[in-house]
């Protein structure tokens, strides 16, 4: 059932949605870039084996969730306390996969009331921050190589990015289908193999439309604007800094880090910097996996965030 909530601060409308066991430990799937809670996850039958009640939501600017101008990565951890706290949970894990990763990982820093028992971050970005040699862009697919100098080439102005982003929702929204096919030339064949399974393309399509705005809207959310602005508010939020510090994540949080070596969204080179500064971590990587791969493991990751809150 699809549920909203306000936040306490300042009254901004989330939507979210919970499968399987309601009395199963409860974990937050974070959608990738762009996404929604409608985004790829295993089936309800699957999370009944597996003991987990799955909770996803909008980020904000996404679905029908309100926008949070301004946002940074670390604003995902109250959001998420707003909805725990919504449901009464006393303590949860999280997961985020692709742009929801780094979100992921800022739950797992800021554990608001140490209620984040375990934490997982499948084929995330490093901060733009990072240090030790990292050539951030190396290895990353054109597409987003381009998006994201055209970011830093007008920030603090983001009208170009909006509007390069504004064109590719309006694809999306006449067939998702285009979208998909467009970033399929980039990928390496690992994920082309993923992204070929009937199941996994109906989710990502569904995912892709649902974040533009074409997707269900929940009652009292605001219209889309006709810019995807929890699209372009993510890829900003991801090229300043994350507000919080990789070292907050003391050990007292159990985290995976998860990738594929093959990994042109993600580089690998980016997993190998987080796994240093988050030496605590569980650092789990694919040699013969890419980004895409981060779907069907799903349920080996909800597995491993379940185990290490018990």
């Amino acid at each position: 059932m699809v549920r909203t909530v306000r936040t306490p601060a300042h009254g901004r409308v989330i939507t979210y949605e919970a499968w399987g066991d309601p009395d199963s430990h409860p974990v937050f799937l974070l959608h990738g870039t762009p996404g929604s809670r409608l985004g790829p996850r295993p089936r309800t039958f699957d999370l009944h084996k597996l003991g987990i009640r799955l909770i996803a939501y909008d980020r904000p600017g996404y679905g029908g969730s309100d926008r949070h101008p301004d946002r940074r990565v670390v604003d995902a951890a109250e959001d998420i306390d707003t909805i725990a706290q919504d449901l009464d949970l006393k303590k949860y894990s999280v997961v985020g996969r692709s742009g929801g990763a780094p979100h992921a990982l800022a739950c797992a820093a800021r554990n608001i009331g140490s209620q984040v028992a375990s934490a997982a971050a499948l084929v995330s970005l490093a901060p733009p921050d990072a240090d030790d040699g990292l050539n951030w862009r190396e290895g990353m697919a054109e597409s987003n190589v381009s998006t994201y100098d055209l970011l830093d080439a007008h920030a603090p102005d983001v009208s170009a990015l909006g509007a390069l982003l504004a064109r590719n929702a309006d694809t999306i929204r006449r067939d998702p289908a285009l979208f998909l096919a467009a970033l399929r030339q980039e990928m390496p064949e690992e994920d082309r193999m993923v992204v070929e399974n009937a199941g996994i393309r109906r989710q990502l399509l569904i995912n892709y439309l649902s974040a533009v705005g074409d997707g269900e809207q929940s009652e009292g959310a605001a219209e889309q604007p006709p810019a995807p602005t929890g699209w372009v508010d993510d890829l900003v939020a991801f090229r300043k800094h994350w507000g919080f510090e990789l070292d907050d994540i003391d050990g007292t949080v159990p985290v995976m880090l998860w990738h594929g070596e093959s990994d042109v969204f993600a580089p690998v080179s980016h997993f190998r910097w987080l796994a240093k500064k988050i030496p605590t971590a569980k650092a789990v990587l694919h040699p013969s996996a890419a980004h895409f791969a981060a779907l069907p493991a799903l349920p080996q990751v909800l597995a491993w965030v379940r185990d290490e809150a018990a």
